[in-house]
């Protein structure tokens, strides 16, 4: 007797995704209140499909700090501040995130982690038949020192984990050009799409610094070198405040202004101490909304020295409101910054290098800084929010479209084994990685 439901299922199918209201699912190891790049991410375009009338739920750890009856949000038991780390680690409970997933009925699955978050994110997809996809936002080699046990093997591990998981999706995310590259030399053989993250480009461009500069107490004429980010051992915040500290002592009227928390943030200000700047330096902790538009405003020149970003988030929110940017010469930074058009680019961590070039801003004429200012807002318009929304969105029809295609009986028989290969998968990714950083150890 044929199965009557597959009909059934693909009229419901035909009715949702491709040209039609989604219900997207999101889940993802870092979330509001914790601001890094990828939480940001995550919301950003959260906000702008729900502006947009689609459905949009959040899987996401919780926070001591965080509410807990948001509306399509989430929170999944968590370890607090893993191993000294902002982030928390999800606590495994079998049942119950599938019980909380009973009414949304997602049409798509978007991982944004390829751990934690991205195992349960691909059981669901597999287990309900829904296409996958993942967001390479982190270079996680670049984070392994959160990591008791911290060696060049375990480095490998997560590359191998990273790209194992990749493959496994139905297709993946390169937050920018340089990203797609190196994925696929990594042995990603998903097809990649590039799409950054977008930027509320009016939120910044409309910002005035005049009230932020009178709270710092930095001066009306002071040159005022800005830095926005997470304080964190990976963003090469050593090199960038002897930079900057080079830079600010060779001038009565010049300050740092230093946004965002971290366990860096006393090393920075003994950088400035060490050189008699102490009254230089306002570091004023993490700011959101209109103070951190009003923060980027009162920026002179934006300074970025991390060489392990996938895209140049806080390049583009400097550019938005008009802030030209002295960065280091590496992968993100590239698509964003352009060597004496809307900065200036360093090719290497040289510090008087990179001094003369916040130097070279500093001496621009009012002309050229207005030209300059009028180029990054350019930059920044290119990464306009409804603009990635658009290119991700087109994505998930592509990856629904697909996906429908493939659709087969719903018997409990082909659930169960669809389940079944899922967690195959997952634990069979772990091991293969686990065997070549063991490799890799044995060999060094």
């Amino acid at each position: 007797m044929p199965d009557v439901r597959l009909p059934i299922l693909l009229m419901a199918v035909s009715m949702r995704g491709p040209g039609g209201i989604m219900n997207i699912l999101m889940m993802t190891n870092t979330y509001r209140p914790y601001l890094g790049g990828v939480a940001r991410s995550v919301e950003s375009f959260t906000a702008e499909y729900r502006r947009q009338g689609h459905n949009v739920l959040v899987v996401a750890p919780r926070y001591n700090d965080a509410r807990e009856d948001e509306p399509g949000l989430i929170r999944m038991p968590a370890i607090q501040n893993f191993n000294g780390s902002d982030m928390s680690v999800r606590v495994a409970i079998p049942g119950m995130l599938a019980s909380k997933l009973a009414n949304f009925a997602p049409d798509v699955v978007h991982a944004h982690q390829p751990f934690v978050m991205g195992d349960a994110a691909l059981r669901i997809a597999v287990g309900r038949n829904l296409p996958l996809l993942f967001t390479h936002h982190t270079m996680w080699e670049s984070y392994t020192h959160y990591i008791p046990g911290d060696s060049a093997a375990m480095k490998r591990f997560v590359v191998a984990l990273a790209t194992g998981y990749a493959n496994l999706c139905d297709a993946v995310i390169a937050p920018s050009r340089d990203t797609r590259r190196l994925l696929i030399s990594r042995g990603v053989q998903t097809s990649i799409s590039v799409v950054p993250t977008g930027v509320d480009i009016e939120r910044f461009d409309g910002a005035s610094g005049g009230t932020f500069r009178r709270h710092s107490g930095i001066p009306e004429d002071g040159f005022v070198v800005g830095h926005v980010g997470r304080l964190g051992e990976e963003k090469n915040l050593v090199f960038l405040s002897r930079a900057v500290a080079e830079f600010v002592g060779r001038g009565d009227n010049r300050f740092f202004v230093v946004v965002g928390d971290g366990h860096m943030s006393e090393q920075i200000e003994a950088i400035f101490a060490a050189r008699g700047l102490s009254g230089r330096i306002m570091a004023v902790g993490r700011l959101e909304g209109d103070r951190l538009a009003e923060a980027y405003a009162a920026f002179d020149v934006f300074a970025f020295s991390s060489r392990t970003e996938t895209q140049g988030l806080v390049l583009v929110e400097a550019m938005a409101a008009g802030v030209p940017a002295v960065a280091l010469d590496a992968p993100g930074v590239r698509e964003v910054l352009r060597d004496g058009y809307n900065g200036a680019m360093v090719a290497g961590e040289d510090l008087d290098v990179f001094a003369g070039a916040l130097e070279w801003i500093a001496a621009c004429n009012p002309q050229e800084r207005r030209k300059m200012s009028a180029n990054a807002r350019a930059t920044a318009r290119r990464f306009a929010l409804d603009r990635c929304a658009a290119r991700l969105l087109r994505l998930y029809q592509r990856v629904i479209h697909v996906k429908n295609e493939k659709v087969v009986s719903e018997s409990l028989w082909e659930n169960a084994r669809r389940r079944l290969n899922a967690e195959w998968k997952v634990w069979s990714g772990r091991a293969k990685a686990g065997a070549e950083a063991l490799s890799v150890g044995v060999h060094q």
